[in-house]
């Protein structure tokens, strides 16, 4: 008989379907892109860097196979985004270990880490525990696990209102970074409110991009739309990021979203100068890349990124708008419960999934002693029970779910 523990985490295994040179540098890249031109890869500016990419990426959060990023490289990707809370660090050291026979100057390394950076979640703001050497020392950890002495793009992450952009320690750090040369350029990752983080993000004056959700998904795209264009105006690089919004409708995963279309969608905003889709098999890999063969939006496509049915469910792409938090009586950070199920769900990464709800301390925190929600979503989501069932990770060992 299987004891609790095995029981829960099999539980949620079984629904998710989880399983575990400077100077050369942009001649370098240059050099590549008539190759990537017989591939009818469409390439666009990088902001003020100057620097071309391909428009479609790869975020490895969930790869952990390196013959995959090699299989990516050699097709012509460029840029390769990772974090140090990807699979607990061992995506950086997997990605390093991929590039340690390359030369450096052959692509772009993009990561961040959140260490040290002790946050309020549901106010957008750091703490006054907040660490700044544990932040710089972190920065140090993922170059040695990417074993490089710098990477091209390191990001700041959880801007969650203009306070946390303008943190003048964090400003500070970032400087200091890229003065010593750890990285080339630094940006700020945000999550939330996305068109006030990117407005920030170009008023700060220091940062080179800015990594944001971005998706068909999004009720807000108006107002992203015009913040993309004031902060590209500005030279700021925009890089898309949750492109798939949620990978699914439905948590069974009988209701795939037709990921090609939304990655398409993207694609339609030009501002949107390169996007880090996560990939996890060569299927998703080579259509990805085929995406830029073609991009225009054909009726179906269109079509399919419509909800399929009234029996569908209302997805699992939480946009992060906030507006949930004033209706909670139990205080919870309820954007950060639904941010954990999608990665759960719909990625099928619990550790990804169980380290967002530690960041944001929710443990002990349900809904199970209240009889009715309060809270309306906009995104039409039965909030009481996702976070019943997203609350059961936390009941999960920590050292079964890095297994995972």
């Amino acid at each position: 008989m299987q004891n609790r523990r095995n029981f829960l985490r099999n539980s949620l295994l079984a629904v998710t379907g989880t399983g575990l040179a400077r100077n050369s540098f942009q001649d370098s890249l240059t050099n590549s892109l008539a190759r990537d031109e017989e591939k009818k890869f469409v390439h666009r500016t990088l902001g003020k860097t100057g620097i071309k990419l391909p428009v479609i990426s790869m975020g490895t959060g969930n790869c952990d196979n390196p013959n995959l990023v090699r299989e990516a490289l050699d097709r012509g990707v460029k840029l390769l985004a990772t974090h140090e809370y990807y699979l607990n660090g061992n995506n950086e050291k997997m990605v390093g270990q991929v590039l340690k026979d390359r030369p450096r100057e052959s692509c772009m390394i993009l990561t961040g880490t959140g260490k040290g950076l002790e946050i309020d979640f549901k106010n957008g703001k750091f703490k006054p525990e907040t660490n700044m050497d544990t932040f710089l020392e972190s920065v140090n950890g993922c170059l040695e696990r990417l074993q490089v002495d710098y990477v091209d793009i390191l990001n700041a992450p959880f801007a969650g209102s203009r306070e946390a952009v303008f943190f003048e320690p964090l400003l500070k750090a970032m400087e200091s970074i890229k003065k010593q040369g750890k990285a080339r350029y630094i940006g700020i990752a945000s999550h939330n409110i996305e068109h006030e983080a990117i407005r920030d993000t170009a008023d700060a004056g220091i940062y080179d991009m800015v990594t944001i959700a971005y998706n068909f998904r999004k009720t807000n795209q108006q107002e992203m739309n015009e913040a993309m264009q004031y902060a590209a105006d500005k030279g700021l690089g925009i890089i898309g990021m949750k492109t798939m919004a949620g990978v699914y409708w439905d948590k069974e995963k009988k209701q795939p979203i037709n990921t090609r279309a939304a990655l398409k969608w993207v694609l339609q905003n030009e501002n949107i100068h390169t996007t880090i889709p996560d990939c996890s098999s060569f299927d998703e890999l080579h259509q990805d890349l085929e995406i830029m063969a073609d991009m225009g939006l054909t009726d179906e496509e269109l079509r399919d990124l419509d909800p399929p049915s009234e029996d569908t469910t209302s997805g699992l792409y939480c946009q992060q708008c906030n507006r949930c938090l004033a209706q909670c009586p139990e205080n919870i950070d309820i954007p950060t419960m639904m941010r954990s199920y999608m990665y759960a769900y719909g990625y099928r990464n619990l550790s990804l999934a169980r380290h967002t709800m530690d960041r944001a301390d929710q443990h002990g925190l349900s809904c199970k002693d209240c009889t009715e929600c309060k809270v309306t979503c906009t995104m039409g989501f039965d909030v009481r029970e996702k976070i019943q069932d997203i609350s059961r990770i936390i009941e999960i060992p920590e050292d079964m779910i890095y297994l995972t």
